[in-house]
């Protein structure tokens, strides 16, 4: 018996297809952080000097980002945009907090992250500290960071663009990706948090 080709050529493609929609969502998976308490002890600094620990991320729901003062387009572009989120929200979003905890801690000093994060509102606090604590955050949080050289002897920092939705109990929320439509963050954060 003959097999047709135009079966073998639909089977083939899918079996291609479910095998990579398979291997997509198995990444995807793997690597989104999971709505799980925060259990990581860390000892930061914030950008007024003081000492910073696991507690930020508990008693009040929080907004987190993983960025540095050096990124050229998506850290100033979500700080901005968390600004506009607090305003919007007016009143009802006073109880929550909003960090930035740099992926970059060789450069981001308190001073520095200070006079960044106070340009776009005095509700955000900047985070900083040891490179091996910022490494324990951003791995507690299954956030991503890694140094990238350029031609010209620098680097940037290559990380997770996500803005980080963290509930009063330290439990991750959800998360508003990296160019969200502002109403549609909005009603995440609303849903999330409030």
């Amino acid at each position: 018996m003959t097999k047709n080709p135009f079966m073998l050529v639909a089977t083939t493609i899918s079996a291609i297809f479910i095998t990579v929609l398979v291997g997509i969502l198995f990444f995807t998976f793997k690597d989104e952080p999971r709505n799980t308490t925060f259990n990581t002890a860390f000892s930061l600094i914030n950008d007024r000097g003081e000492a910073v620990d696991q507690s930020i991320f508990k008693g009040n729901p929080s907004l987190v980002y993983f960025g540095y003062t050096h990124c050229p387009e998506a850290c100033p572009t979500t700080l901005y945009e968390v600004a506009g989120y607090l305003k919007e929200l007016g009143e009802d979003g006073l109880p929550i907090k909003s960090y930035l905890v740099t992926v970059d801690p060789e450069r981001d000093t308190p001073d520095i992250m200070n006079g960044y994060v106070t340009a776009f509102s005095d509700r955000i606090t900047g985070v900083t500290g040891t490179p091996e604590e910022i490494r324990r955050v951003v791995a507690g949080w299954r956030a991503f960071a890694e140094k990238k050289p350029n031609k010209s002897g620098g680097y940037s920092m290559s990380h997770t663009m996500d803005l980080f939705l963290i509930g009063a109990d330290g439990r991750l929320k959800g998360l508003i990706p990296y160019g969200s439509d502002p109403d549609v963050a909005i009603s995440k954060i609303r849903s999330a948090l409030l």
